[in-house]
């Protein structure tokens, strides 16, 4: 018996999503067709030029700017930034940093810090049962 194996494919969306860059951003014919799993590995592996300038100078996505700025993406959202930024964007506002920006990378950082606690925690409570 052979065994065929059927090509997966995804949305352009989910294909950006996965390659960390902004769909309309994108080429027309990124956007307008279907992307194999072989063609997104491919991508990753050796990206071409319009990949590697969107990855340096966006506009990048909101998960990517929430990043790059130390931030939620809620925390962006309640910074009034809703939009794509450029890597020249984020920098700026770094630059600038204004009040929001520090108060959210201020409860990013808590939230950090609770998360490795809590893990540490149960960690801990492992070790005991053991």
């Amino acid at each position: 018996m052979t065994s065929h194996k059927s090509t997966q494919t995804m949305k352009p969306a989910t294909a950006a999503k996965k390659l960390g860059v902004y769909l309309e951003a994108t080429p027309a014919e990124f956007r307008e067709g279907l992307v194999s799993r072989d063609e997104l590995n491919a991508l990753q592996a050796d990206p071409p030029q319009w990949l590697r300038e969107l990855r340096r100078n966006g506009p990048h996505p909101r998960p990517v700017v929430a990043a790059k700025l130390g931030v939620s993406i809620s925390g962006l959202a309640r910074g009034g930034v809703t939009e794509p930024l450029t890597t020249e964007q984020i920098d700026a506002l770094k630059d600038e940093d204004p009040e929001w920006l520090r108060r959210e990378r201020a409860t990013q950082a808590e939230v950090r810090k609770e998360a490795a606690r809590l893990k540490e925690k149960k960690a801990e409570e492992q070790r005991e049962s053991a």
